[in-house]
């Protein structure tokens, strides 16, 4: 069996990668460039992993979106919201539809090549503020993609009932990349470890008990500050 996935370079999907390629004849990788604050971060990991990994890597532009979305997200918007995922100044890195159009554009893809399945990482926790990160969302467009499609190509998100530390558990116990990977929404040089995918990314490391291997040990420590467990260890 063969499968498309969703891959942006970030955590998730990195271990999202590492999972399915040990359960698939092949994968091939879809990167989107929409013109996030991070996409060229992210999307340097990403061919940084597909090659060390040997995956096919396919990469889409979709410059549309940061020209007429509105979303603190792209670079077209504000700035990027500190702070953890369930706060209320989160909902404006909500980018409209933005996994819908990719999963149509990867079950197009999907089908062309042959492919059955079109994989993406969404998480429980992305649930609070991206509805279309949602498991409902993501059933349903399953079915309307394989209506869609002659070889009813099958949408799935493993991840969505799974919350950030528990991909990090699987991460460890595969041993993805996860080093290679990139978070941070605001695409600097260095992550900022202040933005919401920052701190979601220190916790879910921490709640393992292990260093994120990605940071130096000053930028773990000052992360561990952010998330207010500097202190106990």
């Amino acid at each position: 069996m063969d499968a498309v996935i969703i891959y942006s370079g970030g955590l998730d999907s990195t271990v999202l990668l590492a999972d399915i390629m040990r359960r698939m004849d092949k994968v091939t990788a879809l990167n989107f460039n929409y013109g996030s604050k991070h996409n060229l971060r992210e999307r340097a990991s990403a061919r940084t992993i597909c090659e060390k990994l040997g995956v096919d890597f396919v990469e889409i532009e979709l410059p549309f979106i940061n020209q007429f979305f509105k979303s603190d997200l792209l670079q077209s918007g504000g700035n990027i919201p500190e702070g953890r995922y369930e706060a209320k100044s989160m909902k404006s890195t909500v980018v409209p539809f933005r996994n819908g159009i990719m999963i149509s554009i990867a079950a197009g893809y999907a089908e062309s090549i042959g492919a059955q399945f079109v994989l993406l990482a969404s998480h429980k926790g992305d649930a609070s503020q991206y509805p279309d990160c949602r498991e409902e969302f993501t059933k349903t467009i399953n079915k309307a993609v394989q209506l869609g499609t002659y070889s009813n190509v099958k949408i799935e998100s493993p991840f969505n009932s799974l919350l950030k530390h528990e991909i990090v558990k699987i991460g460890l116990d595969i041993n993805a990349p996860m080093e290679l990977s990139w978070s941070c929404y605001k695409g600097k040089e260095r992550p900022c470890l202040k933005c919401g995918t920052c701190y979601e990314r220190t916790e879910a490391f921490y709640l393992n008990d292990v260093k994120d291997s990605s940071l130096t040990n000053e930028e773990w420590f000052e992360a561990l500050k952010v998330i207010g467990k500097d202190k106990d260890g």
